[in-house]
């Protein structure tokens, strides 16, 4: 951090600039504050001669909203996206974000106080970032957003600061005609042979940072600097002092070959299974880092802004000439040919004339490269250029001869990516993907790695080339009361405050040669389309998420570090300040919970939870039952009698009905107290050592259970001359319908006895006037009936007043696991296969069929009114018409893998639904499938603790849902 410089931008928006905070290539960032709310803010804003750019300045801005929508966990929250200009002004259109500030240390700038991260530090920095890129990866897309300069270190965690190629740019250079050029510091072997960039890139280069992190340098700096880039793409990475327990994944996201490098979730899972945030619990930096980050703090906080504070704001016309007019006269008293380049990126040049040599190491993107474009369904809708048939290839002599051909996409009309009304059902095509999805505008045929801009897009006469050179700004002052601190060397020649990621003429050369402005690894940019004007700010909020794309919302992170962001406060308008814009509500971030409830570590893990009358909350454990107060999220009662209980049900309007292991109690709402007691052994006299199975349904006030007892059979006589066979001991098996209001039995069945101990799991899936539908869990199947179902699965059809059993069916090619429901007019749906299949319940007749994913299959369904909400372990979760099985939507939850289907719930309302799976919660919108948002916890506090590794589940009531992740329950509120 440093005091301003003369040419810095005094004000952006409702912010007050007061240091910077750090340099990069494309952008500078600055600690400002807001003078009406005294909220301190870190401002990036794009250095002027890049923002003059348009395809430079439509990237910065796709940059932006993807951090907009990852925002949450680890990357902090954007505050303001800066103004969008109603009309082009004179000067250079202002380009700038403001996100909450954390303070925190640049990666490079920590391992230069304090050396190399220790090894807990390392796992919980690996494993935020890879949380991050698991989110990234699960949509499809690539980052490219890792550097020593893009990674911050905070009390609490690693924070991610760039979103895309031009936050972690180790260069950025505009050239003649406006053509823009980006070098990246860290490079994988498939971008050096020119192949397409892949979620495996992303690990690759974590893995460099991981190893930047735990040794103080990169492990392929060894050797001649011209062979680098043979070392990265041939040679094994220098590991020797990564610590042991970390040496073999950061080796294996170091693997030449991209298919063997482990998926980010896998990264993240090694590295801290209990999760990032968990792991950091308590304190996570070393004691040198974490004071310098006190000490950033305490500096920022004594800030005050500059007494000279008659610098124009950022972008406007006096800005723009100032910063130019300092860089022409720089330049004109170095020479044209003298402008700095960034020592880490920049080739030493061998020439002495302007010519261009052919260069093999060129490495230009490849024909299919999706650096990042900006999503389809998150963007504005494209307005093509003013004469997009200009957008054409550089010149020849821009472009080394021999230079493997690169496209780069030209501006494609309006109606290409426009929303076609051909009966759309909304299904997700990759509405998730951040950088890279959906159908690109076709592309001409290319041999440059620079993107040639239409004559009417290029930069203004007198632009700079690169940022000049600024001379050594004054340190700031410390805090009051704390010692000075020395001050790190600076390099002005290198734009991410750390050491060089590779040394000088590491990397490949451009298209102009080596020493040429293309010296480094070049990276075209996509030109994205044109943005729309910005959307009224009284839009409808579906209106807002859809341009922000609220399909990848940020995870918000529990344990007592959930918050909402923004308040709605806004700062007095004055004379001299603008008024500020109202904060937009991020989209995917989760609700502040109502409350939030600590099942006590004192006690065993909750067994079962249900909601009583919309009032209580009832857990049971192996311990005891507790009622927890839906209200306020404060417990009521415990209660002894109620241990190791099944769901909590409504006795009529006063009773809370338990089920335990040896009796049926009725509890008081009011303290828990014992109101009546039926134990088994007295209401079931004549099945004598009962032993009752987990509830198989209920409605109203009739439960149904199976329960099982031993019973003796006596060996026959013998014949004459015979031996007495032994008697037999035989498990007898029952269907039970009783009535918890009358507290009676209505009817038990004999049903056959199931696996060992005997009694039989069942699951009533249809509940009709006439009849109740079960099905048995597979694994209760004894092995003769597993051998005997040869692979189907099958339903009993129970009379409701007898409990006779009516019949038993097969419903097609359904297997003995397959998830099955029904609804009351007798349809039955079930899982065939990947696909979801409707029948007739009586007849078994097929009525529809809706196509799952390959390699995946149906969950069990959620019947709601006309529609039945699916979900596929491919994570997918949709909604299909009950009538005709015509899929209405379908969204994926984004978590990544394959894995079990998501559980659903619905509101009260039935107007929200929640999936819930062992990763995370998504909720959507019940009619449309928008994506409202989504919630982790951070699981287990102690990182020698046991590891949380239970599923997610949803109650709901009212307009409240219950998020239980094993002791920690939320209550959010929904439609």
């Amino acid at each position: 951090m440093e005091a301003l410089r003369q040419d810095d931008p005094r004000r952006f928006g409702r912010f007050t600039a007061l240091a910077r905070f750090h340099e990069g290539a494309s952008a500078v960032r600055y600690v400002a504050r807001d003078a009406a709310t005294g909220e301190v803010v870190l401002v990036t804003a794009a250095r002027p001669q890049l923002a003059a750019v348009p395809v430079f300045s439509r990237r910065f801005r796709a940059e932006a909203r993807t951090a907009e929508r990852l925002a949450g966990g680890w990357v902090s929250p954007p505050v303001d996206l800066g103004e969008e200009p109603e009309a082009p002004a004179d000067g250079p259109e202002p380009l700038w974000t403001a996100a909450a500030y954390v303070p925190a240390l640049p990666l490079a700038e920590a391992v230069a106080i304090a050396g190399p991260l220790p090894e807990r530090a390392l796992r919980i920095l690996g494993a935020g970032i890879a949380e991050i890129l698991s989110r990234v990866h699960a949509s499809g897309s690539v980052l490219q957003g890792l550097a020593p300069g893009t990674v911050l270190l905070a009390a609490d965690g690693p924070r991610l600061t760039a979103f895309g190629p031009l936050g972690a740019a180790a260069s950025a250079e505009v050239g003649p005609g406006g053509q823009l050029s980006v070098r990246l510091g860290y490079l994988t072997p498939e971008q050096i042979e020119g192949k397409e960039v892949s979620a495996a890139s992303d690990l690759f280069v974590l893995g460099l940072l991981l190893a930047y992190a735990a040794t103080g340098t990169t492990p392929f700096t060894e050797g001649p600097a011209e062979e680098a880039a043979r070392r990265i793409a041939e040679d094994e990475p220098e590991l020797d002092a990564v610590p042991d327990p970390l040496r073999e994944l950061i080796a294996s996201c170091l693997a030449k070959d991209p298919a063997e490098r482990p998926a980010a979730g896998t990264v993240a899972a090694e590295l801290a299974l209990e999760g990032a945030a968990g792991l950091a619990r308590g304190g996570w930096l070393p004691e040198r880092l974490a004071a310098a980050v006190t000490d950033q703090e305490a500096r920022v906080l004594a800030l005050e802004p500059p007494e000279d504070d008659t610098e124009p704001e950022a972008g406007s016309t006096e800005a723009a000439e100032a910063g130019a007019g300092a860089a022409e006269a720089e330049a004109a008293e170095s020479g044209p040919e003298e402008t700095p380049e960034p020592e880490d990126a920049r080739p030493e040049d061998p020439r002495t004339d302007g010519a261009r040599p052919e260069d093999p190491r060129a490495v230009p993107e490849p024909q299919d490269a999706r650096t990042a474009p900006e999503p389809e369904d998150a963007r504005p809708l494209p307005v093509p250029p003013a004469d997009a048939s200009q957008t054409n290839a550089s010149p020849a002599d821009a472009s080394p001869v021999n230079a493997p051909a690169s496209q780069a996409p030209t501006a494609a009309p309006a109606s290409a990516s426009a929303p076609a009304s051909d009966g759309d059902i909304g299904e997700d095509r990759g509405t998730t993907r951040f950088l890279n999805t959906g159908p690109r505008p076709p592309q001409s045929d290319r041999p440059t790695t620079q993107l040639a801009l239409p004559h009417e897009l290029t930069a203004p006469p007198g632009a700079a080339l690169v940022p000049a050179a600024h001379p050594m700004p004054p340190a700031l002052p410390a805090a009051p009361g704390t010692p000075q601190q020395p001050q790190p060397h600076q390099q002005p020649s290198h734009t991410q405050g750390g050491p060089a990621p590779y040394p000088a003429a590491a990397l490949p050369a451009g298209p102009a040669g080596p020493g040429g402005p293309g010296g480094g690894p070049m990276v075209s940019l996509p030109l994205p389309p044109a943005p729309a004007p910005a959307p009224d700010p009284g839009a409808s909020r579906r209106t807002l998420l859809t341009i922000a794309a609220a399909a990848v919302g940020g995870l918000v992170v529990g344990g007592g570090s959930v918050a909402a962001l923004g308040s709605g406060d806004t700062a007095a308008a004055t004379d001299d300040k603008p008024a500020p814009k109202p904060r937009r509500t991020l989209p995917g971030q989760a609700p502040e919970p109502r409350w939030v409830y600590a099942h006590p570590a004192s006690e065993s893990s909750p067994l079962t939870t249900a909601v009583w009358r919309d009032k209580l909350l009832v857990v049971t454990s192996e311990s005891q039952a507790s009622a927890v107060d839906l209200r306020t999220g404060k417990r009521l009662w415990q209660r002894a009698d109620g241990a190791k209980g099944q769901a909590a049900l409504a006795s009529g309007d006063d009773l809370v009905f338990v089920a335990s292991p040896t009796e049926f109690l009725w509890l008081s709402p009011k303290n828990g107290k014992v109101v009546h007691r039926v134990r088994y052994t007295e209401a079931f006299t004549d099945l004598p050592g009962l032993t009752v199975g987990r509830l198989a349904g209920s409605s109203g006030p009739v439960i149904w259970f199976t329960g099982s007892h031993t019973v003796t059979v006596k060996a026959p006589k013998p014949k004459k001359g015979k031996k007495k066979e032994k008697d037999k001991e035989v498990v007898q098996a029952h269907f039970f319908a009783y009535d918890i209001v009358q507290r009676k039995e209505l009817w038990r069945t004999a049903v056959p006895a199931g696996r060992s101990p005997g009694t039989p799991a069942y699951r009533v899936v249809a509940e009709r006037s006439a009849d109740v539908l079960v099905r048995q869990d597979a694994a209760s199947l004894t092995a003769a009936e597993v051998k005997a179902a040869k692979g189907k699965g099958s339903v009993r059809s129970f009379d409701q007043k007898t409990g006779k059993l009516l019949w038993t069916k097969k419903y097609g090619a359904a297997s003995l696991e397959a998830a099955t429901t029904g609804d009351e007019d007798g349809a039955l749906y079930a899982a065939v296969g990947k696909d979801l299949q409707a029948f007739e319940a009586d007849t078994t007749k097929p009525l529809w069929r809706v196509e799952g994913s390959d390699g995946s299959w149906f969950g069990t369904p959620l019947i709601a009114g006309p529609l039945i909400h699916t979900t596929e372990r491919s994570r997918l979760v949709g909604a299909v018409e009950r009538e005709s099985g015509r899929l209405v939507w379908r969204r994926s939850t984004e978590v990544p893998g394959i894995g079990n289907a998501p559980s659903l719930t619905l509101s009260s309302s039935e107007k929200t639904l929640i999936a819930t799976d062992a990763i995370q919660v998504t909720v959507f919108s019940a009619a449309d499938g928008e994506r409202l948002w989504k919630f982790q916890d951070i699981g287990s506090a102690d990182p020698k603790g046991a590891t949380v590794s239970a599923p997610y589940r949803a109650l709901t009531f009212g307009e409240t849902v219950v998020v239980q992740r094993d002791r920690s329950f939320y209550a959010f509120p929904v439609a």
